[in-house]
């Protein structure tokens, strides 16, 4: 075992890929200067050909990356803000995601593309602070976002050898935290959930970022309240099994993800919740979320709109016994 960052996972991760798939490449802005700081040294070790520095054109280079996969390629996106998605949606919903049933299985589209700083990561502003999954959920786009270096790690390897678009989301407030990663190699199959922590009394589940703020608070709760604290891993395809289990264990449940409450991934999940455990609730089902506004730029008002500890704590002394 080893102590890494979540950031040097991901530095791992990109070696490894073009180590272990001849036909990978990564394109991106900026790529070449690694100015996400997680393309450091690619240049040096497998050359520009390799690494490509793309120009400020989303819809090109998705569709260069898309055609590559046509061509037997494995090509990883990777993007400098997390709002790219919507710039890029037209080549990611109606080729990536569907060239595959469109020509009945004769093409694959073996694409990754990675999301550094998704998320709110401080400061950052509208444009720069969103979690676009919900509607690649809604379009049927694989998603993976991992909230510690060894899941991060596990995922990535699994992503990068599926045969369909995986979007991997990098949550900014998490990508500097450190934990122990095995030596050994390993993967984590896409759509199987996490328990990071056993519990009685209520299930917690909570995605990407939300995650250690959900532990904290589990911890500060402990003498009154046993949480069991759930955390998907990958959204889609969603390890629903793992997640009704917790529930119908505890009897109460409580979802927090930051993303908006309308439409967004929390309300989902409880309603699979509601849906297929309803008769082992003792409580309604909660969420917390992010507000259905823009993110501000002004530090307070950041923290207004999106979950933090206090929310989540109210949110669960709500169905506590």
């Amino acid at each position: 075992m080893s102590n890494q960052s979540y950031i040097s996972t991901i530095i791992q991760s990109y070696h490894e890929s073009l180590n272990d798939y001849d036909d990978t490449f990564i394109i991106g802005e900026d790529i070449q200067h690694a100015l996400m700081g997680t393309t450091r040294d690619l240049v040096d070790e497998f050359g520009e050909e390799r690494v490509w520095d793309a120009p400020i054109s989303e819809q090109g280079f998705h569709g260069l990356a898309i055609g590559a996969a046509m061509d037997g390629k494995r090509p990883i996106i990777e993007y400098q803000i997390n709002t790219m998605a919507y710039m890029a949606m037209d080549q990611l919903v109606n080729n990536a995601q569907k060239l595959r049933h469109m020509t009945y299985g004769q093409v694959s589209i073996p694409l990754t593309i990675t999301v550094p700083q998704a998320g709110t990561p401080g400061g950052s502003a509208a444009q720069h602070s969103d979690n676009p999954y919900p509607s690649l959920l809604n379009l049927g786009i694989k998603t993976v976002v991992p909230s510690t270096p060894y899941d991060q790690l596990g995922l990535f390897r699994s992503a990068v050898a599926e045969d369909d678009p995986v979007m991997v989301f990098w949550p900014a407030p998490v990508i500097g935290n450190r934990a122990e990663v095995p030596d050994e190699h390993y993967t984590i199959p896409l759509g199987e959930a996490d328990i990071k922590r056993e519990g009685e009394d209520v299930t917690v589940v909570a995605i990407g970022e939300t995650v250690p703020d959900v532990l904290s608070v589990a911890e500060t709760l402990a003498p009154e309240v046993s949480i069991e604290v759930v955390d998907p891993r990958t959204l889609l395809p969603l390890d629903e099994e793992t997640i009704l289990e917790s529930v119908e264990k505890t009897g109460r449940a409580v979802v927090v993800d930051a993303t908006n409450r309308t439409c967004g991934t929390a309300g989902e999940i409880a309603s699979r919740i509601s849906d297929k455990a309803f008769w082992y609730l003792d409580a309604p089902v909660k969420r917390v979320t992010r507000a259905d506004v823009p993110v501000s730029y002004s530090p307070p008002e950041e923290q207004f709109v999106i979950p933090d500890e206090e929310t989540i704590t109210e949110a669960i002394r709500d169905v506590a016994p």
